[in-house]
């Protein structure tokens, strides 16, 4: 055991197993990122510019993009570092620093999925009332809500990690998250478990409530529907859903690498396991809206093709 007093920095052991390959897997996560980026900003970009874009899913399309830019940055550039590096060692502050964003990420996600649940229920329940409920007003706030209440909410129970006292310095994993910090403690973290446990309910519940609220009500209206609303009805929620279930398969992989012993498992699935959660929203989602919003399809192929005719006549 580290005496508390001298525990500054935090190993993350996870690392060791990459050393063999890791020029192999610095690339494969620079490129990752790369195309995180790319598909997130070129999605914000498309809405931002585009007028007629300029309605209430599409900025909460833009807010996820954004939260994905979030999310992926506060992994990948020390995740990268930390491959080149050995040994993979980060000062307590960054540690700690990266806690926070990675798991405001997490809540921005979700919340901001709720949100997008709410509207696509209005649009489809209340369809002559949308733009009357759904204001740009109301969207602004809501994505204000998205950002603020999560932040505010994560902090006031993070202080009770900053305060506490560290007798060991290795955390089993790529990145730092809060469950494993706090094991590292010297004091018993009963009463801290405990708060975090309804911590997570306070963070996930008002979100799965609105989600499942929505869409219950999307499939009432859809059951008395004609067969073309149904079907307009599929398309519209589809990317919402299949965001969804990637989030959830995201958490269901870090949870089970977080409360249950994975060792027996290849190091490679451990770490697309770990990983997952942090990567694979970001570039999925702006694909899924990408290709399955026609209006955002075609101004992205509008926008390939005049860059084409650019080049072209150059």
């Amino acid at each position: 055991m580290e005496n508390s007093s001298t525990v500054s920095s935090i190993i993350l052991s996870a690392y060791f197993g990459m050393e063999d390959l890791k020029y192999l897997y610095f690339s494969i996560f620079l490129i990752l990122y790369i195309a995180i980026i790319a598909e997130n900003v070129i999605i914000i970009g498309v809405i931002y510019t585009e007028k007629t874009l300029h309605q209430p899913m599409y900025f909460l399309v833009c807010n996820l993009a954004a939260n994905g830019l979030y999310g992926s940055t506060a992994l990948l550039p020390a995740l990268l570092k930390n491959v080149a590096s050995h040994p993979s060692e980060v000062s307590l502050a960054s540690c700690r620093t990266q806690i926070y964003c990675i798991h405001t990420y997490a809540i921005v996600e979700f919340t901001i999925l709720g949100v997008m649940s709410y509207d696509r229920y209005v649009a489809i329940c209340h369809p002559l009332r949308y733009h009357t409920i759904m204001s740009l007003t109301k969207v602004y706030k809501l994505v204000a809500f998205t950002w603020i209440y999560p932040l505010v909410a994560f902090l006031i129970f993070f202080i009770i990690t900053l305060q506490l006292r560290f007798c060991d310095k290795t955390i089993d994993k790529l990145y730092c998250i809060n469950y494993s910090l706090i094991k590292l403690s010297c004091t018993n973290t009963s009463v801290v478990n405990i708060i975090g446990l309804m911590s997570v309910v306070l963070y996930s519940v008002p979100q799965l409530v609105m989600i499942i609220y929505s869409y219950a009500h999307v499939l009432r209206v859809c059951a008395l529907s004609s067969k073309e609303s149904k079907l307009k009805a599929l398309r519209t929620c589809t990317p919402h859903l299949f965001a969804i279930i990637n989030y959830f398969v995201g958490c269901y992989f870090e949870i089970l690498q977080s409360r249950f012993d994975t060792s027996h498992l290849p190091y490679r699935t451990q770490v697309f396991m770990s990983l997952y959660f942090l990567i694979f929203p970001p570039i999925l989602n702006p694909a899924i809206y990408g290709l399955s919003i026609q209006a955002i399809r075609v101004k992205l192929l509008r926008l390939c093709y005049n860059k084409n005719r650019i080049l072209s006549i150059q």
